[in-house]
This record gives structure tokens, sequence and C-alpha cells, in this order.
């Protein structure tokens, strides 16, 4: 919600407001002095102010992460936390809110690889927001169409697939600023990334608070990583163990020891980046993978790390449902009454 400052006097000369408070569940509270004329409001009685409650699922989670002033992705990392998150590919908002319920740290919204488009991120989005839970948004292409419409929905974050050089990688930060230090759309009076219109400090704090990460997955990309890490812009570069290990025709074998020799030098080559210090550089974030824990992903230097997809998790679940209903074989008449007789099990129903 805002505090805002109102006038009635005239729809065509806004008032300059110089203060602003926001509790928005994907943007940090903060107060802010505007620089120029704003749109306000016109109505103070249609904006009140009201206290969030945190979900008790949540209750293990750090409190810090419950307040009404949540920091960013990119102020944790800066922290020096490591966030663990899911992909999102079903596109439900329901698993989205489930997920974000959950506790993860992030979820990624993934229209490279998921069916949906803007409108069903936007949905999932919605729900990530109602559960509190950052959204990162995986764009098809690396393409400024793609990339100016994934950032209107407000995401806190966008990753860029296939990113193979500094040029690219360049192009791709070039897509999420705005004139003059990009090539944005602008459209941020009206779209829900500014809270459509009502964040007057959105233009001061958007590049401060927007997480940019490119994804390398490739051995193109992989002989080139230290130059795009060092990208002014980069905050993460994501490592993309599938693609990679297809690159280099171990489709079926991702933990093949060369394709595992060739993610070790890449994670090398990042972290070189971020530890000449100086603010530059850029973190590392991955996959999990059956053969690479998330554990020994934290253990390398990894500071983001995505454990799950939605789709794989559903999946396993109900194979392995059918599967453990499948190999009991079923029981006689005689079984059954003697069943009747038998006393009450301890195991719960599914639904308890």
């Amino acid at each position: 919600m805002a505090t805002l400052a109102f006038s009635t006097s005239s729809l065509f000369q806004p008032k300059i407001l110089t203060r602003y408070t926001t509790t928005n569940p994907h943007l940090p509270s903060k107060t802010l002095i505007s620089k120029t004329p704003k749109f306000e409001s016109l109505n103070s009685d249609i904006i009140k102010q009201k206290t969030l409650i945190s979900p008790a699922i949540r209750s293990t989670i750090s409190d810090s992460l419950l307040t009404a002033d949540p920091l960013t992705l990119k102020s944790r990392l800066k922290n020096g936390e490591t966030l663990y998150g899911m992909f999102l590919l079903s596109f439900s908002p329901t698993l989205a809110e489930i997920a974000g319920l959950s506790g993860y740290d992030f979820v990624v919204v993934d229209m490279e690889h998921g069916p949906g488009g803007i409108s069903e991120a936007l949905a999932c989005l919605h729900a990530l927001a109602a559960a509190r839970t950052p959204a990162i948004i995986r764009i098809p292409d690396t393409d400024p169409a793609w990339a100016k419409k994934a950032l209107d929905l407000g995401p806190q974050g966008i990753m860029f697939p296939m990113i193979e050089n500094q040029k690219m990688a360049k192009k791709a930060v070039s897509y999420c600023k705005f004139p003059p230090n990009g090539i944005r759309g602008s459209a941020h009076t009206v779209v829900r990334a500014s809270d459509y219109g009502i964040d007057n400090g959105y233009l001061n704090n958007y590049e401060d608070e927007l997480l940019i990460m490119c994804q390398v997955e490739s051995e193109e990309g992989v002989k080139k990583i230290e130059e795009i890490a060092a990208v002014d812009g980069v905050d993460c570069v994501q490592m993309g163990p599938l693609d990679l290990s297809a690159s280099m025709g171990y489709l079926w074998d991702p933990g093949h020891k060369k394709v595992k020799a060739m993610m070790r030098t890449a994670e090398k080559g990042v972290l070189k980046t971020t530890e000449k210090g100086g603010g530059g550089g850029a973190y590392l974030s991955g996959f999990a993978m059956p053969h690479d824990r998330p554990e020994d992903m934290r253990s390398r230097g990894y500071h983001m790390i995505s454990g799950a997809v939605d789709i794989g998790m559903f999946r396993s679940a109900c194979v392995e449902d059918v599967k453990k209903f499948k190999i009991n074989s079923p029981k006689s008449d005689e079984e059954d009454k003697d069943d009747g007789n038998a006393e009450v099990s301890d195991e719960k129903y599914w639904s308890e």
C-alpha cells in the first residue's frame, strides 16, 4: 500500500510527491524522494493500511523474511546468503502458491520450456506475490521484445538463456535498462512492475533491485564465461548442465566425467570474477542434479541453487503412488474377513 500526497484541484497538473512508502511483497519498503512530477490518486479513502499476517506454515522461515520490509534477492546475495528455489514449468498458480508457502527463496517461472506465455506467467506472479515469494522469469530467447514484456510484469529477476559471449551478455543487460543506459521500452507509468504507476520511486530503484541472470549452457559459453560474468549489470551466471552435456555429445549422460570437468572449469571461471573484489563479477547459480546435490553445489561456491521442477516432483509422486498400489497383491476373501477383526492401524489417512 502507499502513503501519498493528494490533490483534487486538477487532473492535468499533478503535484510533486515528496514521500512514498510501499509494503508491496515483491518490492522492499522504502522512503524515497521523488524528483519529477508524479501521477496521484484522487481519493485518499481508497488506500488503507493493512497488517500483513504471515501464513503459519512458514513459521520455520527466518523472521527477517516475513517482515513488511523483505530484502530483495539481490540484497540477500550481497549479504552472503545462499538461496534455494525451484522451477515452475506447469504454469499452475496453485502450484506456484504452494511453492511459495513451502518456503522456497525464489521460484523461476520458465517460459523457455514451460507451455505458458505472458498472461499465464502473470497469474503465477500473482500467486507468488500472495505467498510473499520472489519470482524470476526465464524468457524463451534473448530478445528485447520478450525481455520488455517479462519485465513489465514486475518479477524480481529475469533469466536469459544460451548466452555465449560478452556481446550477448551486454545486449541482455541493455534490454533491462531504460535509455540512456539501455533500450528497454518505457511504459512505467502503467505496468505492474511499478505498481501500475503508483510506485513513484520505481525509476530510481529498479536497476538496484532487478536481478539479471545470464545462462551459460554450451562449450562456447564456457570458453567465454569469465568475460560474461565480468559484464557490468550481470548479477548471476546460471549454469545449464543439460544443454551443456548435449553440446558435448552426452545428451543421455549429463553426469559424464567430461561434462563434470567442463562444469568445474565454468564454475571456477565465474568465481574468479567475484573473488577479484571491487564490486564486480557475478554470483554462481545452477540446477541440482541426481549426481550433484544442492549441498555439494553450495560447498563449491554456488549462491543460487534450484533443487526441483514442479512437473518433475509431481511426476515422481504420481509414479510412486501408482507403484505402491500395484505392487500390493489383491487380498483373498479370507484375508478380508481377518482384516475386519484386526486392530485399527496406526497409519493416518492420506489427507491428514
